[in-house]
């Protein structure tokens, strides 16, 4: 629901059914699908959207029954990414995401295009690139993927030159909307583009954060992660993520005031874990503590082995500030010499 929130979508219900088995023709069991095409007409929905991964027949068999869009959580988070991507890069890796995706479904004939494809507002590849065959759509993913080595070859040159001028390197890392992107805003006194929405940051965004003694560190904010991120989003935004292999401390920022805290933290160890980072020189950013008490949030911190503070609140930092200079500093000089 808070995905589809995000996207601009007006939810009229949601319904949800624990299956022991998953039906290979509808996901769900036909009376239960019965039911929600009955409330579908009865709300005047237009679309369908299902938290799960749909197989391209269980979206034809979907929408031929209900006669109405029907969107997964893959098209759905995809969705949103067309809509936050703002840099050349960020756009590249979107519509990479979204033709792979797109491309097994190109085959689906027997229900109308415009059920099948496409995403929630018009966000997606275009209805043009939609309808290519896959001839095409294979030599647009070939130009796209070439277009991100290209990417890729910048970034080793920035990195190359950034090891010459002896600068460490800090990746913050979170779920979405922990409020990243404000920390990094805080510690270097900077103004990245900030709000409340999920996905608000696609693009890597760096700056130079400053320690009280005149050394000097490059921060970067990167892409928020989320519960079962799409495999294609994974690959195609592998060129952003491969920055955090670089990084010489990962800042893992958390929102203690989410009540789905614990499963928050798991996800985004797990996808640090596909990304090869878990041994990598972690620190555990408790955010948002003000919303806290002062007594919640040093319980927190101490079993959680994190640091609490608040990003909108500068004199909560210098703590933080001290541990990462403590940490940075010596696992450089560790990887250095």
């Amino acid at each position: 629901e808070e995905l589809a929130l995000s996207d601009g979508v007006q939810v009229a219900g949601k319904v949800i059914q624990q299956v022991k088995a998953i039906d290979a023709r509808f996901f769900i069991g036909r009376g239960k699908l019965g039911e929600l095409a009955s409330r579908c007409v009865s709300s005047a929905c237009t679309m369908i959207i299902f938290n799960n991964e749909l197989s391209p027949t269980q979206v034809r068999n979907l929408s031929n029954f209900t006669e109405l869009k029907i969107i997964d959580r893959s098209q759905l988070i995809l969705d949103i990414f067309a809509t936050r991507a703002v840099t050349r890069e960020g756009k590249i890796q979107v519509e990479l995401a979204q033709l792979k995706y797109t491309l097994p479904r190109l085959a689906e004939k027997n229900t109308a295009m415009s059920r099948l494809t496409g995403g929630i507002g018009g966000t997606g590849p275009g209805e043009t690139k939609l309808e290519m065959n896959k001839r095409r759509v294979r030599q647009r993913i070939a130009k796209l993927n070439s277009e991100l080595k290209e990417i890729r070859r910048q970034r080793v040159d920035r990195r190359r030159l950034r090891d010459q001028k002896s600068m460490p390197v800090i990746s913050i890392v979170g779920y979405t909307n922990a409020g990243k992107s404000t920390l990094l805003n805080a510690l270097t006194r900077s103004r990245v583009g900030t709000g409340s929405r999920l996905f608000e940051t696609l693009d890597p965004t760096s700056r130079r954060l400053r320690f009280p003694s005149e050394r000097e560190a490059v921060i970067t904010d990167t892409v928020g992660f989320i519960r079962d991120l799409p495999e294609s989003l994974m690959e195609a935004f592998s060129a952003t993520l491969e920055e955090l292999d670089e990084a010489d401390l990962l800042l893992h920022v958390i929102d203690v005031a989410s009540p789905r805290l614990e499963e928050r933290i798991k996800t985004v160890n797990t996808v640090l874990e596909r990304l090869g980072l878990q041994d990598k020189p972690l620190l555990l950013v408790l955010n948002k503590a003000d919303l806290l008490s002062s007594e919640q949030a040093g319980d927190l911190s101490q079993r959680l082995q994190g640091l609490a503070v608040s990003a909108v609140n500068p004199d909560s930092l210098p703590p933080l500030i001290e541990k990462i200079s403590e940490i940075i500093w010596l696992h450089f000089s560790i990887r250095r010499f």
